[in-house]
């Protein structure tokens, strides 16, 4: 039961570490945050996304790169250019990579405003940091497994941050069905996305990137926007109008 547990509060805390700040703060600038608080969700992404961890800045930038060239040979992920679900995250991660280690020019309007804490960033994108966090998932298995097939779960923590990245990047562009014509292959996954939190509302968000709810229809909860609501109330963010 502690491996199950666990197992869900790393999907969830990760995944929304990454819809709230890396995708609607970072890349989309949906509200705004003072340094404090910005400093604070890096901290907390780090610990969620632990050997997975993704920068704010490369996330961001990639991010406004795949929404203007959506489905096109410049789109960092389309599955559209690649012909399994592995060899796209193989690309992603070297276009991911460059913007990072800043190898290649990036237009300015991919990168204003995008969040940036590169001094942190350097001990949290390590490889030291990553081996450190895959130590500890080892050992918390070695600890409260009791079964030699939780171990199989593993892999997952491992590479947590990229494989919610992937799921969006290759199912919704995939599977799934449609409310708004759009120029990209954008679907939404579920009519009710408690799996993704709302990022599986792919083809709503392409439809309005602007907006900091996913859902469209009245079935099509997203469970990150009350949290937003909430955040936005007690001013720890504040959401553009």
């Amino acid at each position: 039961m502690a491996i199950l547990i666990f197992l869900a509060a790393h999907w969830y805390l990760s995944l929304f570490c990454q819809t709230f700040f890396l995708h609607r703060y970072a890349a989309h600038a949906m509200f705004k945050m003072s340094p404090f608080w910005e400093k604070c969700f890096f901290i907390l992404s780090w610990i969620a996304q632990g050997s997975s961890y993704l920068s704010a800045y490369a996330y961001g930038v990639m991010h406004r790169m795949h929404h203007t060239f959506a489905d096109t040979e410049h789109d960092p992920h389309s599955p559209k250019y690649d012909k399994t679900l592995f060899s796209m995250m193989w690309r992603t991660k070297g276009v991911y990579t460059e913007i990072f280690y800043k190898e290649i020019e990036v237009e300015n309007r991919f990168t204003e405003e995008v969040p940036e804490w590169f001094t942190f960033e350097k001990i949290a994108h390590s490889w030291l940091a990553r081996l450190f966090w895959a130590g500890a998932y080892i050992a918390f298995y070695i600890f409260f497994a009791t079964e030699w097939w939780m171990f199989l779960f593993l892999p997952a923590h491992f590479v947590m941050g990229p494989l919610h990245g992937a799921v969006i990047n290759w199912f919704a562009h995939k599977y799934g069905y449609r409310n708004f014509e759009v120029k990209d292959t954008s679907m939404n996954i579920l009519p009710f996305d408690f799996l993704m939190l709302g990022e599986g509302y792919h083809n709503n968000h392409h439809h309005n990137s602007a907006s900091a709810n996913f859902g469209h229809k009245w079935y099509e909860i997203d469970l990150v926007y009350p949290v937003i609501l909430l955040l936005d109330k007690i001013k720890i963010i504040k959401l553009k109008s």
